[in-house]
């Protein structure tokens, strides 16, 4: 039975070799998800468009809501909050995914000879590019409300980057984990939901009471998106510590993933 490599820098090698089909199966599925569409693509920017619509008047027209009591603002809640929902997105688009990653693409498990380890890469891919053009809403939308961003929104890409190594770590043990129990596809769809309220996306920390906030610290998200307003939306740079601690913990996740998907996929074809 073949031995397929665990070590980093195979896993590194894999993605480097593999680059264009990469590239070639993202562009693939991003076409595929509007083909037939009247309005194709555009419904990449037309989407967020319509949903960080629907946030500022449901939050701060409907609710009211402020992100502190010192702010007037009526649409500041809804950029604070629509920039913690396009990182959240990004996480749970492909943990949902994910467990059915390999069961969708049986055709490359048995038929060819195909590296399966870059299918959860190309759904972090089209996570990726989704993200990215909620970015630029996020940005045109700020531009129109509050003038020029700051110019530490160009910190945004370091703050991301442990999001994605954690994702694609994630990504690759739930592909794996998939489809040898066919129920981690159900459990993940509620975790995803609990996820949503369980980080600071429509609270900020600092309105939890003292003994509740040290669970929402160890939610993983938590740190990533607190990081992402100050670059974003304060003007401010990222806590050092806190970042550095982002990658400390993220890349391992997504070595430890890669080795997951590569020790379990000898059995794939048989459980298939």
């Amino acid at each position: 039975m073949q031995d397929f490599p665990v070590a980093p820098k195979k896993m590194l090698d894999c993605l480097w070799c593999n680059r264009y089909l990469i590239l070639t199966f993202i562009q693939r599925e991003i076409s595929g998800r509007y083909r037939g569409s009247f309005m194709g693509l555009v419904w990449s920017f037309i989407y967020p468009m319509l949903m960080l619509a629907v946030y500022t008047f449901v939050f701060s027209v409907v609710f009211k809501a402020r992100w502190n009591s010192g702010s007037d603002s009526k649409t500041e809640f809804a950029l604070i909050l629509f920039a913690g929902l396009m990182l959240y997105n990004l996480l749970s688009e492909c943990l949902i995914r994910a467990p059915n990653l390999i069961l969708s693409n049986v055709n490359y498990v048995k038929k060819v000879i195909f590296p399966l380890e870059i299918l959860p890469v190309v759904i972090v891919g089209v996570a990726l590019f989704h993200t990215v053009v909620s970015f630029f809403v996020w940005i045109i939308a700020y531009m129109v409300l509050f003038g020029q961003p700051h110019i530490t929104i160009f910190l945004f890409p370091l703050v991301v980057v442990p999001l994605l190594f954690l994702t694609l770590g994630l990504s690759w043990g739930l592909a794996s984990l998939g489809v040898y129990i066919r129920d981690v596809s159900q459990f993940i769809g509620v975790t995803t939901t609990a996820l949503l309220f369980l980080s600071p996306i429509f609270y900020s920390i600092s309105s939890l009471p003292e003994n509740y906030q040290i669970f929402i610290n160890l939610n993983p998200l938590t740190p990533i998106i607190e990081q992402s307003r100050k670059v974003l939306f304060s003007g401010e740079l990222p806590d050092i510590k806190i970042l550095f601690s982002c990658y400390l913990l993220s890349l391992p996740v997504m070595w430890l993933g890669f080795v997951w998907f590569q020790k379990t996929r000898k059995g794939f074809s048989d459980v298939l």
